[in-house]
């Protein structure tokens, strides 16, 4: 049973995914930014301005700009830039990294812009709290007879959120930490559950102070890391560079263990797996930087759009620029052993530091994710209601790493959420490309005011 919907829903991934929605996320990426001018790719570091001053907190909302960033990175920033880089290389070659480098450019347009809108039409609840994302911008920014895409992306992103953000993540956790260390799955089921449930009791307040701590540190540690073994090979990185490039316009012959990548296949993989690492287009940013503490909704664009460039022009390209100095991706092996393969081989131990960053940045993701999901359920069914979708969340974490203990079918199960959770994701892109182009005027309007020119 679990065999046959595992092929159907690939089958429907790969609908899902195909180059239509591949073209249709890049299409509105391209068309708001030539619309906004170039500003996200203009003002870059405009937006590290505002996103240092962001850290103390102004205007109304809930945590500060800084951190409203924190936490969305918290759940971007996750194993899909350890494993998910790795995978594009090994399926798509070298060159698919170029075209994971253009979505992201592309993508900060995207990512700026549903942070404009998510805090122009965000509400404030009963509780006092501010609340916003796709399904408030569709309401209050095209009307009542838009309100049934408002519920399908609500929908879609409290189902969604238990698969990519948690049952997925915490299996992971406990799937590294077993193969590494030999840690029994039920202690990482009791460890997450109670530090899970910790977080999540404070809210978006709580997520938002753990996401400021460990984020920054995760970041900082893998990207450092990364960096002594590119400066250990600092006469090779431009030309890795250069053929990385070349690659995504010609190809990669095939060599070792690599079966070869045609130009089209490092497209398909370089783009895919660019938009799953930063979830620019899909809508679940713009929800946690609709809580900050911020005066201005342009203001917050521009730091929202940081979370493309951290992601992947940063973290993503360490771990890409690793692997092609040091040639294991012509091994044939993929995603994380891949990582580890390339940490290994340059710094002794090198595997450890890909399994500690994969399982913070793991846990980060299950804390963010926890809150894009609650904002959807509660958008469904009231604040009243929070409290059943928290249970069920740390319901669902403790569940997760116990797959590792049962047989061979329970384990397909967990690759059947995985799918059922990737093509959700694409059902709630859907509803936020729609209302991102209908949007695009205003959006546009708001950028020019800002900047004195309208």
């Amino acid at each position: 049973m679990v065999d046959t919907s595992t092929e159907i829903i690939s089958q429907i991934n790969a609908i899902v995914w195909g180059a239509p929605m591949l073209v249709l996320i890049l299409g509105v990426g391209m068309f708001l930014m030539i619309g906004l001018s170039l500003v996200p790719l203009r003002k870059i570091r405009h937006g590290f301005v505002l996103m240092w001053q962001g850290r103390t907190a102004k205007g109304a909302g809930d945590i500060s700009a800084f951190h409203a960033l924190m936490t969305s990175l918290s759940a971007t920033v996750g194993v899909g830039n350890i494993a998910g880089v790795a995978t594009a290389i090994a399926l798509g070659g070298p060159g698919a990294v170029f075209w994971m480098w253009i979505t992201a450019l592309v993508g900060m347009a995207t990512k700026y812009s549903e942070a404009v809108c998510a805090v122009h039409f965000r509400e404030t609840d009963s509780t006092g709290k501010h609340i916003g994302g796709p399904m408030y911008y569709i309401k209050n920014g095209l009307g009542a007879k838009w309100q049934w895409l408002a519920i399908l992306f609500s929908a879609f992103g409290a189902i969604t959120a238990f698969g990519i953000g948690n049952m997925v993540q915490s299996n992971s956790i406990a799937d590294a930490l077993d193969d590494t260390f030999n840690v029994y799955p039920m202690l990482c089921s009791v460890v997450l559950f109670v530090l899970v449930g910790l977080v999540l009791i404070g809210g978006i307040t709580r997520i938002a102070v753990w996401a400021g701590k460990l984020v920054p540190f995760m970041t900082l540690f893998y990207v450092g890391v990364a960096l002594i073994i590119l400066l250990m090979n600092y006469d090779e990185v431009p030309m890795a560079i250069v053929f990385i490039v070349q690659s995504a316009f010609t190809g990669t012959a095939a060599t070792g263990g690599f079966a070869g990548a045609a130009v089209m296949v490092a497209i398909q993989f370089g783009v895919a797996r660019g938009i799953f690492s930063n979830e620019a287009g899909l809508g679940s940013a713009p929800i946690a930087h609709a809580a900050a503490k911020t005066d201005n909704p342009i203001r917050q664009g521009h730091i929202a759009m940081l979370g493309t460039f951290i992601d992947t022009i940063i973290i993503c390209s360490m771990t890409a620029l690793v692997i092609v100095i040091t040639g294991v991706w012509k091994t044939g092996e993929t995603g994380v052993d891949l990582t580890s393969l390339a940490f290994d081989s340059v710094l002794p131990g090198g595997q450890y530091v890909v399994i500690f960053a994969l399982v913070l940045f793991a846990f980060t993701t299950i804390l963010g994710w926890s809150y894009y999901g609650e904002k959807c359920w509660q958008y469904l069914f009231g604040v009243n209601s929070i409290i059943i979708y928290r249970v069920m969340w740390v319901a669902a974490v403790f569940i997760g790493p116990w797959a590792l203990t049962w047989e061979a079918g329970a384990r397909a199960g967990i690759d059947l959420i995985w799918l059922i959770a990737d093509t959700l994701n694409a059902a709630m892109a859907l509803p936020n490309l729609i209302a991102l182009m209908l949007l695009a005027p205003l959006i546009i309007r708001l950028t020019k005011q800002y900047y004195g020119r309208d």
